[in-house]
């Protein structure tokens, strides 16, 4: 047995792919069906494309509910800080701040929630992260 991937429904392609390649993942390859009106497109971490996140997209969908119900994917980062700056700085909110230097949660452009994951231990707990809000849900 072998994971192959997760799928989420998105509604915005555009706005999704920005937010994921804000976490650092590239699109592998893309699927366009004209006759059943929806779009699949695979994305992954560069050095880790067997673990891909599928992104389908059905083009008369006008928009999902809260997404919760589905849970969340999780990311191993190199650096949560660094992450969560990038996120941040690209206009993503940081549900829940890595305070703990191990762990944070974001949202994706359709309520997907997206736990990050420090690798390795955690990092020693520093501002502004220690002190951030948690904001809404994840």
């Amino acid at each position: 047995m072998k994971y192959l991937h997760t799928m989420i429904r998105v509604s915005d392609v555009g706005e999704t792919i920005r937010f994921f390649e804000l976490l650092g993942l590239k699109e592998l390859r893309r699927y366009d069906n004209e006759a059943g009106r929806f779009s699949l497109i695979f994305l992954a971490a560069p050095g880790d494309e067997d673990a891909q996140i599928e992104l389908t997209h059905n083009w008369d969908e006008a928009g999902y509910g809260s997404g919760r119900n589905f849970g969340h994917v999780a990311y191993a980062v190199d650096d949560i800080y660094a992450a969560c700056q990038r996120l941040m700085d690209g206009g993503v909110v940081i549900n829940r701040p890595p305070r703990d230097g191990r762990m944070a949660f974001v949202k994706s452009p359709d309520n997907i929630s997206v736990e990050l994951l420090q690798a390795g231990p955690a990092l020693p707990p520093a501002e502004p992260w220690a002190s951030m809000p948690n904001i809404g849900s994840w």
